[in-house]
């Protein structure tokens, strides 16, 4: 069975239910960017409905995932940009509500910091992923003191709309402005200007490690067995991508 909560926390609960009453032998979960409550997963334990995560992560304990290291992702992402000259570098962040948020800043400020860079809050701009969120994101950056001459995205969604605002705005992209996004996705091969470079993060790999812990927590229940001591937490190193086009 497979479903889409299309980012509504209200339906993925729906459908954590309808899955629930179907009597699934186990889970693989997204969670969606505007979850707050995890409830929902929690109440499957009373059921021995094993979850593993992948990619979006939910920020509760104990539990199994696998994720990508946004964290060295954002470093390397930020120094590509460093190396190119760039000094003001913003960010166009993702909702709070997210663990990759949390991990896309930490690897901006330690980038920063790594090369001897102060860090200005200003830079970074957090939005709720939508065209309309993006655009007011990076009217502020634009706004800001320190004008960014580059700017990281949250994702090459995130990038699409930013540099479609922003060639409205008669800026020349890459030029005067240069983007760094992540997810590396193949739409960036229709975009008439594409991000400078952006994260790869490796989502079939993500998918098939989450089955195989899913298959082995099921394997264990099969068998009679105790579930594994330690919960599955499996990184996922990402890596930066240039685009040549």
């Amino acid at each position: 069975m497979l479903a889409q909560s299309h980012d509504d926390e209200q339906k993925e609960k729906q459908l954590v239910e309808k899955m629930k009453n179907h009597r699934v032998d186990g889970l693989l979960v997204s969670v969606g960017k505007n979850t707050s409550s995890y409830q929902h997963f929690e109440n499957l334990k009373k059921y021995n409905i094993p979850v593993v995560y992948f990619d979006r992560i939910p920020a509760i304990p104990n539990i199994h995932y696998v994720a990508c290291n946004m964290e060295i992702g954002t470093i390397e992402a930020v120094s590509y940009l460093l190396k190119k000259g760039h000094r003001a570098i913003g960010m166009i962040n993702g909702p709070q509500t997210m663990v990759a948020t949390g991990e896309r800043k930490e690897g901006y400020i330690k980038a920063m910091t790594k090369n001897r860079l102060k860090y200005d809050p200003s830079l970074i701009v957090s939005c709720d992923l939508t065209e309309e969120g993006t655009k007011k994101a990076l009217d502020e950056l634009l706004a800001s003191k320190r004008k960014p001459t580059a700017i990281v995205t949250f994702n090459d969604y995130v990038a699409l709309f930013a540099i479609k605002h922003a060639s409205k705005l008669n800026i020349k992209i890459n030029k005067d402005l240069e983007f760094v996004s992540y997810a590396n996705l193949p739409l960036i091969n229709y975009m008439e200007n594409i991000p400078a470079a952006s994260v790869e993060q490796f989502p079939y790999l993500q998918g098939q490690k989450a089955t195989d812990i899913l298959m082995d927590l099921l394997h264990h229940q099969g068998t009679g067995g105790n579930e594994p001591s330690a919960f599955y937490k499996v990184i996922i190193e990402s890596q930066l991508v240039e685009n040549k086009k």
